[in-house]
């Protein structure tokens, strides 16, 4: 999924979308009509991260790769992105105790 982080500055028009705790520090946001993916949020840090395909007309340069130990071998991005790991992303999103 090709996702933008947008901070925590988001607002939705139209109906609240519905929202379902996926884990201690993060919920996943949808269209409670017809299911569509509308949001990751990062609860400790208060930041959403919405696919960019919700965006029409605008042009996002790719600055990093998560979960890339479990991409298919058989492509690669062109440009150099950070890469995590998906035990480095849950190591960098989890809350700290």
């Amino acid at each position: 999924m090709f996702a933008v982080h947008c901070g925590s500055d988001v607002s939705f028009n139209g109906q609240e979308p519905s929202r379902y705790q996926s884990s201690d520090w993060a919920e996943r946001g949808f269209c409670p009509t017809c299911g569509t993916h509308l949001f990751y949020h990062l609860i400790p840090s208060n930041e959403y991260i919405l696919p960019a395909g919700l965006f029409q007309d605008q042009e996002f340069n790719l600055s990093s790769e998560i979960f890339i130990d479990e991409k298919p071998a058989f492509y690669e991005l062109k440009n150099e992105t950070k890469k995590m790991t998906g035990q480095q992303v849950f190591e960098q999103y989890a809350p700290k105790d």
